[in-house]
This record gives structure tokens, C-alpha cells and sequence, in this order.
């Protein structure tokens, strides 16, 4: 996986290096997720299906993630994301928060 950007934003704390921000597009293809197609296992739709539950919460329940490593990873409270499971109405921004914490594309939690 050879990416090259030139497009690095370097944050420091107490001097120090501490955040790179890259491109969107340099970091999927960094993640291998650029090109590749938005699907979503037999089992995810079955918890949609059967359970009438939303992607948010059938994907974490498939990747057998708790809400509370799930929030944490997504940079959200645990009550948010539990509300976020009951919601139909996701911001774009929020969805790809929690994409990140699943690694998953954020086209993968839209239905």
C-alpha cells in the first residue's frame, strides 16, 4: 500500500506531533475502502428485516461491538449513539463518525 500525499495537515500538542489530517480520498485509499463497493452482509439485513432495526445498530450487533466501545470509538456518548440506533434521520457527519468506529464505508449505513 504505497499512498502518497502532499495534502498533510500536522497537529501538535505540548509541541509535539500528535494528529496528521490527510484527504478523504488519501484515506480510503489508505484503508483500502476507495473503489471497492458499498455492500452489506446477509446478516445485517436479516437484523434490519427481522429485528426492525436500524443499519447503525444491526452492523454493530453484527461486528459483536458493545454501544459503549462503539461510542467511544466514534468520538460520541453512549445515551447519543443509543438514540442514534432508534433514529431514521442520521446527519452525514454523524454517520461517518460512526463508519470510522465500525471500519466501515459511511454508504454502508445508508439504506
Amino acid at each position: 500500500m504505497n499512498v502518497h500525499t502532499n495534502n498533510v495537515q500536522v497537529i501538535r500538542q505540548g509541541g509535539k506531533p500528535a494528529f496528521a489530517v490527510i484527504p478523504y480520498d488519501d484515506y480510503l485509499e489508505l484503508t483500502s475502502q476507495k473503489g471497492k463497493e458499498a455492500t452489506i452482509p446477509h446478516e445485517v439485513v436479516g437484523m434490519l428485516i427481522e429485528k426492525d432495526w436500524n443499519l447503525v445498530k444491526a452492523w454493530r450487533k453484527h461486528l459483536g461491538m458493545s454501544q459503549k466501545v462503539l461510542a467511544k470509538k466514534a468520538g460520541i456518548s453512549q445515551p447519543a449513539l443509543s438514540q442514534m440506533e432508534r433514529s431514521e434521520n442520521l446527519r452525514d457527519a454523524t454517520l461517518e463518525k460512526l463508519a470510522i468506529g465500525m471500519g466501515l464505508n459511511p454508504e454502508q449505513l445508508v439504506d
